[in-house]
């Protein structure tokens, strides 16, 4: 009885994690596209010829610059960072008093000494430290405008998923642009955008591989000891 108990549990277990795995891309809510702001201009009048649905205005700038609109976000972040440091001390301490005299006479026991003190330590420490840390991210995503702040700069962001055979990847990205540093084709580097948030992880047999045990994290904690 117990053992079949614990094979249904197991099958159980089992069932959902695979159900888990093919959940496939949970999106963020924060990171959720915006539609654009309803117009509240009245619709314009068709022609003949002209169609306010189909019209194209040749003299219109195409630039993001509304709630809504779509703006392309170039990545092009390095950063190179490396720390040393070395640190070393030493101390140590010597007190002899002597042998004490009273009365003209050392203090003796059975002719040994006493009372005399001698104190003598030493310490020391060494330590060192190097830190070296290097990053690139390269690539495009194409985010939206969610809101434009008061002095007229663009609170953008997006993010986006690509599924792989072994795996799924996202790209998650928000941040303040100004409508000026916005090119003439719609692009952005991101290292004019301010407070930019880049986030890019995966899902699945590659990311799990890459990623330590919980037994290996315990014993890489600050909790072990040794």
């Amino acid at each position: 009885m117990t053992f079949r108990f614990v094979l249904l549990f197991a099958s159980i277990l089992a069932l959902q994690a695979c159900t888990t795995m093919r959940g496939g891309a949970t999106s963020d809510v924060d990171y959720s596209p915006t539609m654009p702001l309803q117009d509240a201009h009245a619709p314009s009048a068709n022609g003949t010829i002209f169609q306010a649905n189909s019209s194209m205005n040749l003299f219109m700038d195409l630039r993001a610059r509304a709630v809504g609109d779509i703006v392309t976000v170039l990545l092009v972040e390095r950063t190179d960072a490396s720390k040393e440091s070395s640190t070393s001390t030493a101390k140590g301490t010597d007190i002899d008093t002597g042998i004490p005299i009273i009365a003209g006479r050392p203090v003796t026991r059975n002719g040994d000494a006493i009372l005399n003190t001698a104190i003598q330590s030493d310490s020391s420490f060494t330590g060192q430290a190097d830190a070296t840390q290097s990053n690139s991210l390269d690539g495009s995503i194409a985010v939206t405008v969610a809101e434009r702040l008061g002095n007229g700069n663009l609170l953008v962001r997006g993010e986006k998923w690509i599924t792989l055979n072994q795996g799924e990847e996202f790209i998650r990205f928000s941040g303040i642009v100004r409508p000026v540093d916005i090119g003439p084709s719609n692009t952005v580097p991101s290292t004019k955008i301010a407070n930019a948030r880049i986030s890019y992880s995966g899902k699945g047999n590659l990311a799990n591989s890459n990623e330590a045990g919980w037994l290996s994290k315990f014993f890489n904690s600050p909790l072990f000891p040794f």
